[in-house]
């Protein structure tokens, strides 16, 4: 498989809203798969990713047709929101899981597996810079997006100064468990018999540039 090559993203500087603008002109790649045939619903799923050595610069662009947001507090249940996640791995010592729904509240935690997490504390979060936008669509349908600017100081539980020439692995996902037609996307399918996105087997390789 092909690996997933992450830019570097120039023109970007400290405003989330520039980097907002410049991920619009970036490639985007589209979450296809829907892994689990009980639940078939697949809104449309779109994301850019880049970075500049010392932020990951990522925005999802969804267009679905339901939208909640019930989840304000950091660690809280996003995944029962209109959500999209995303998950990396940089060696074999566990993941992180960034997940947020569509008015920028995120859930963090680190492991080997989906049990067991430790989750990053309210205070490092909060260093992650959001934009969130919210609009209606034709036929009923609803589009938002979603700019994240992660810093390097997100990954706790590694120590490393720069992004550039990182070999990593990692998946995209979208979800919305208390939705009325709950829905769980990837970027890369994923092979399990109930919805689970805590697979690092099924990430895909990716680098960075």
């Amino acid at each position: 498989m092909e690996q997933l090559k992450i830019n570097i993203l120039k023109e970007a500087n400290e405003s989330i809203g520039d980097v907002s603008l410049a991920l619009d002109k970036s490639e985007k790649y589209f979450l296809t798969f829907a892994p689990w045939h009980l639940y078939p619903y697949k809104p449309s799923v779109q994301f850019s990713i880049a970075h500049n050595n010392k932020f990951i610069f990522l925005k999802y662009f969804v267009t679905e047709k339901f939208i909640r947001a019930s989840s304000g507090n950091i660690n809280g249940a996003v995944w029962e929101d209109s959500c999209v996640e995303f998950f990396i791995s940089f060696d074999e010592k566990g993941y992180y899981n960034l997940e947020c729904n569509c008015i920028g509240t995120l859930f963090i935690g680190f492991g080997k597996e989906k049990s067991g997490r430790k989750l990053l504390t309210e205070e490092m979060i909060k260093k992650i810079k959001f934009h969130s936008l919210i609009k209606s669509h034709a036929d009923h349908l609803i589009q938002w997006e979603l700019t994240l600017s992660i810093p390097l100081d997100i990954f706790v539980h590694h120590h490393f100064s720069s992004l550039q020439g990182k070999q990593c692995r990692m998946n995209f996902y979208k979800c919305g468990d208390a939705l009325p037609e709950p829905h769980f996307l990837s970027w890369r399918n994923i092979e399990s018999e109930e919805p689970n996105f805590h697979l690092p087997q099924f990430f895909g390789e990716a680098f960075f540039e």
